[in-house]
């Protein structure tokens, strides 16, 4: 098993990522989705935690030279200090906005601790709040190597706005490799799977199919 399949079969059995398809849930943004992902669940499992730690720190490994992480608020927060702990590097946050009062930071801690960092997200969907701490850290100085996470949707739209921003990006495990676990451990029916996969190829077409 790689570390893709790894990590997904994790997140299945600490209900980290959560399958419905025939009872979806509602994101914030107000889409349906028959799939709901908390990477932040990890945190509450020891073995798990350092597994992620480990895979983590190896994907960034994986982009060259750089001397500081930066997680993505709020839920980068976490990981992201774990992969700075891991690799004995400095670590610094950035808020999806500036801070109302004292200090009013929009990115919290050093930032000139170090020049070159990797970004650190929970997971990749369209990539939009990513990219948005990397233009912060961009306009503050930084060089950003480029953003690593735990898991992607595996949208089209992501690979855009990376690219768009021209902003390497990597994740440990992706939609189809979740979906090939949980169907392997019979978290879902090859109906559902179906289901699953015709969500992730269009989830606006999918969310009105319902309602007809």
């Amino acid at each position: 098993m790689n570390s893709a399949q790894k990590l997904a079969k994790h997140l299945l059995d600490i209900q980290a990522i959560k399958l419905q398809p025939n009872d979806p849930f509602t994101w914030a943004s107000g889409m349906l989705s028959p799939i709901y992902c908390d990477n932040r669940m990890t945190l509450s499992f020891p073995e798990v935690r350092n597994y992620v730690k480990k895979v983590l720190s190896d994907l960034a490994g994986q982009f060259g030279e750089f001397d500081g992480i930066a997680g993505v608020a709020t839920a980068g927060i976490a990981h992201g200090a774990l992969v700075a702990d891991e690799l004995g590097l400095p670590f610094i946050y950035v808020r999806s906005k500036a801070k109302g009062h004292g200090r009013q930071n929009l990115i919290e801690g050093n930032i000139n601790a170090a020049k070159n960092y990797i970004v650190v997200e929970d997971l990749i969907s369209t990539g939009g709040s990513s990219i948005q701490a990397v233009n912060a850290l961009r306009d503050s100085g930084a060089n950003v190597v480029a953003t690593i996470a735990l898991f992607t949707y595996g949208f089209e739209k992501s690979v855009e706005t990376f690219a768009e921003a021209n902003c390497k990006f990597g994740t440990v495990s992706n939609y189809a490799t979740l979906l090939e676990q949980a169907e392997l451990h019979k978290y879902i029916t090859p109906e559902e799977k179906n289901i699953l996969n015709n969500w992730n190829a269009d989830p606006k077409a999918w969310a009105a199919s319902l309602s007809k």
